[in-house]
């Protein structure tokens, strides 16, 4: 029934899952989370057969449901997937959809004080659980990590934190060279607070709250600068510290500095060991990106070159930040061939 429905060559298995370590998340967000796995065609009449695994992971605010939006006259993701898979366009893989969402957008897929442990959901809850329930090949050099935006950002720093865990990564537009893509946006957010909100971004949020998400100007700017803090820079005690003060947009240099430490492109030469235990390091981005991930791709190739990795796919295509899911199975294909036995 083109185009409202595709029937799927293999086949979902939609579970939810059920986190310990997100029980006492200190934002309140349900511990049972969604999530699903996609079984390639063939993995159900070849008993035998084991398979590298591939996690996907969304953007801010992205919620794992969101996944089947379809643009229009396009397929989305899982469509593209399931089609290059039954097609042999690609090696077969299992894909698990994780849901790191938060209601302040998203986790950065870190743990942090001031959103939950996400990190350690994905690392230590649900990859052990898929490679206990599915057939994965459970190595490090068979799992790889795909995501944009956000969850290029996830993908990019999840292989340099647990090594042991991922052999491969593909990183979209993924939040890089963090003076770019979240400092230009500080004045804009300063005076969004200024003239709308009392200065407070308690306010922002109870307003916020109250209508229709990203129905005023400015929304996307606060909305990011409080969840990157509630990521980057909050206090053991649960304090969210903004990197400039709200008042003028005079950068706080000690706050500013949290959030560098967790800039891929400054991260890479403390990881280098990891990094160059890769097998697959895929970049991409798109050249007109409203918020310089472009520049951010190159930063972090050129971080890998720096310490020698230099086997990396790398492009820059013409497009901006938004409507490049056609993109994604290009990354599937590449991670596929690397992660394959």
């Amino acid at each position: 029934m083109p185009p409202w429905f595709f029937e799927p060559k293999g086949h979902y298995d939609e579970q939810l899952f059920e986190s310990e370590v997100l029980k006492t998340n200190p934002l309140g967000d349900p511990h049972r989370r969604p999530l699903w796995v996609y079984l390639p065609p063939g993995y159900e009449t070849d008993a035998q057969r084991r398979y590298p695994s591939i996690y996907v992971i969304q953007g801010l605010t992205g919620q794992i449901d969101m996944w089947r939006n379809r643009p229009a006259f396009r397929r989305n993701f899982p469509e593209l997937a399931d089609a290059q898979f039954a097609t042999g366009g690609a090696p077969p893989c299992i894909l698990i959809y994780v849901d790191c969402w938060t209601s302040l957008g998203g986790s950065q897929f870190l743990d942090s004080p001031g959103t939950g442990r996400y990190h350690t959901y994905l690392c230590e809850e649900v990859v052990p659980w898929v490679d206990r329930h599915y057939r994965t090949v459970p190595d490090a050099r068979h799992r790889g990590i795909m995501g944009k935006s956000s969850g290029g950002y996830g993908a990019m720093v999840t292989p340099m934190l647990r090594p042991n865990l991922f052999g491969g990564l593909a990183t979209h537009a993924g939040d890089a060279l963090f003076e770019l893509c979240y400092a230009n946006a500080f004045p804009k957010s300063v005076r969004m607070l200024r003239d709308k909100y009392q200065g407070s971004f308690d306010t922002f949020w109870n307003d916020l709250r109250t209508r229709p998400a990203f129905s005023k100007e400015g929304d996307a700017e606060l909305l990011n600068d409080w969840c990157m803090a509630a990521c980057y820079s909050t206090d053991d005690d649960g304090t969210v510290r903004l990197p400039y003060d709200p008042a003028t947009g005079r950068q706080i240099p000690d706050v500013w500095e949290r959030w560098l430490r967790w800039d891929p492109v400054r991260m890479v030469p403390k990881h280098g060991e990891a990094l160059r235990r890769l097998r697959a390091v895929y970049i991409d981005a798109g050249r007109r990106d409203q918020y310089y991930l472009d520049l951010g791709a190159e930063a972090f190739r050129r971080a890998l070159e720096a310490i020698g990795v230099t086997d990396v796919f790398f492009e820059l295509f013409d497009a901006t930040h938004d409507a490049i899911e056609y993109r994604y199975p290009i990354a599937v294909k590449y991670l596929a061939e690397r992660l394959t036995p």
